[in-house]
């Protein structure tokens, strides 16, 4: 695929008003929120979860994209029509998480680094040819006293890159997360490093490993003090679009912020309130599609 094309679908994912829903909960982490609500983890019951957030009448209005599972990029319809083809005739780009989650780095205590690199072309050559259009690999920083340090910021930033670039060989757009975690109790000035550091290092190496950074996305974390909560990344959403214009789109990638409303109503009556839990995520996607031109008012 050329840059032209990879450019267009990124602009596409970030276009005026839209942004992405995460669905990439894997099935162990799903279980989770489904135990929760006391929903039965079963593979029947994630697909129809999916299939109620991915159907949900109105999404496309304001959901340029969707970040899957394996298990859900793979599944269809109860009707049987395969979720991408769904999502391709809504004109909602189908995403697919590919990195194995964070492991322990050896000789840092506290510090972790993303794995999945191994097979990873492969991978992606198969998740292109199902009909995936991007991918996303999420790095993990942890805020600490003597954390992070540079060598866990340069081993996660190296692996960043080496999957963009993959992606990109690949004809996928690559979503780089460097997710510096809100855990903690440090201050905004301490964030704000911590973030320029990482972000620094991270696109040094992209432009080391020939990432074309037009056909590419880069999925930051919010600099804020402490822990936040899934009502406030509307209103900070909407707050620093105020404060345009931006030299870029400033959009968004939210899971539980557009979800668990919609869960947890699903949950009373999976089949009674299908509906309703359909039209609760496509009311939070207008309000995120709002916060994104910043337009958002409590309420709507």
């Amino acid at each position: 695929m050329s840059i032209e094309q990879l450019e267009s679908i990124a602009q596409a994912m970030v276009a005026p008003g839209k942004g992405i829903i995460a669905i990439d909960e894997s099935s162990g982490t799903i279980k989770k929120r489904f135990d929760v609500v006391g929903i039965d983890n079963s593979e029947e019951n994630r697909r129809a979860y999916r299939e109620l957030l991915l159907t949900a009448p109105g999404l496309a209005d304001h959901i340029s994209g969707a970040i899957l599972y394996d298990e859900t990029l793979r599944q269809s319809t109860r009707a049987g029509k395969p979720f991408t083809e769904v999502m391709h005739a809504a004109g909602i780009l189908p995403g697919i998480k590919v990195d194995m989650g964070p492991q322990p780095l050896a000789g840092f205590p506290g510090e972790v680094v993303t794995e999945g690199l191994d097979g990873l072309r492969q991978r992606l050559a198969e998740y292109a040819r199902l009909g995936a259009r991007f991918a996303k690999w999420r790095a993990v920083i942890h805020i600490g006293e003597d954390t992070p340090s540079s060598t866990c910021i340069e081993a996660n930033n190296h692996a960043l890159a080496r999957y963009a670039a993959l992606c990109q060989e690949a004809g996928l757009v690559p979503v780089v997360e460097p997710e510096v975690l809100m855990d903690g109790d440090h201050d905004i000035d301490v964030c704000y490093e911590v973030t320029e550091a990482v972000l620094r290092s991270l696109f040094a190496s992209l432009y080391e490993h020939n990432v074309m950074l037009e056909g590419s996305i880069l999925k930051a974390s919010m600099v804020i003090a402490g822990k936040d909560c899934d009502e406030q990344a509307t209103a900070h959403l909407n707050a620093m679009n105020q404060l345009g214009p931006h030299p870029w789109p400033l959009s968004f990638s939210y899971g539980r912020a557009m979800q668990q409303a919609a869960l947890k109503l699903w949950a009373k009556d999976m089949q009674g309130n299908f509906a309703a839990a359909q039209k609760t995520v496509a009311q939070r996607a207008r309000a995120n599609g709002l916060a994104a031109l910043g337009q958002w008012t409590r309420g709507t």
